[in-house]
């Protein structure tokens, strides 16, 4: 799912908004003036390594930080301050551990694709593409739904989907689909109610979305 809107955030909120923007980032417009902290990772939106993660601050969250004392000791790898000061190093580039440099190049090179394609405005367009075609399919399928029933929390990357035929068990549908090379891993999340998890991200493309529904239909008719 995905929030609608970030208008319910007051503009002179005391505290911290946290965003945690995995699924979003590169694939949806964030309200920046909204977000102090905000988290993703590269693994998403543009397919990068899974153990990198990334943080934006905003001024406010600076503030938080040079002018906070936790009364816990924090570990070096969490230590963003240093003598009530920022460390701005963090964000230019030094290093606490060395990274996968392969990684990081992998990491350059989708952002110069993203670029090469027309940016965010292009990102947001192929996800929400492939949103609209998985709405398409799932209109005149009546064996599955929408987890999120109201469209402006459907989120445009991890499009989670629920059974509404009971006869239809989503574990052996995934698992034939898997059998087949056709999909991997599109089982619901492990604590969701028994559906599917589609990613329909901005590296999608809506060709192969299209593809995919046809054998959706043919696995649901093989283990009903």
């Amino acid at each position: 799912m995905r929030v609608a809107d970030a208008d319910w955030i007051a503009g002179d909120r005391a505290g911290l908004t946290i965003c945690d923007a995995t699924s979003a980032a590169f694939a949806m417009a964030l309200p920046w003036d909204k977000l102090d902290v905000t988290t993703w990772s590269w693994q998403k939106a543009l397919g990068g390594e899974a153990q990198h993660g990334m943080i934006a601050f905003s001024p406010r969250a600076i503030e938080r930080l040079e002018s906070h004392t936790p009364s816990w000791p924090l570990p070096k790898i969490f230590r963003l301050t240093q003598d009530g000061r920022l460390i701005e190093g963090i964000f230019k580039g030094e290093t606490i551990n060395t990274p996968s440099l392969l990684a990081v190049e992998d990491h350059l090179d989708a952002l110069k694709w993203a670029e090469r394609i027309g940016g965010l405005p292009a990102l947001t367009a192929r996800a929400e593409a492939n949103l609209s075609a998985i709405e398409a399919w799932v209109a005149r399928s009546p064996w599955v739904a929408f987890l999120a029933d109201d469209k402006a929390h459907r989120s445009c990357t991890s499009v989670c989907l629920k059974m509404v035929d009971p006869t239809v068990a989503p574990k052996e549908l995934a698992a034939l689909l898997e059998a087949e090379q056709v999909a991997f891993d599109i089982d619901a999340y492990r604590h969701a109610p028994p559906g599917l998890r589609i990613w329909a991200g901005a590296t999608v493309e809506t060709d192969d979305l299209s593809a995919l529904f046809p054998w959706l239909d043919w696995a649901r008719g093989a283990i009903a």
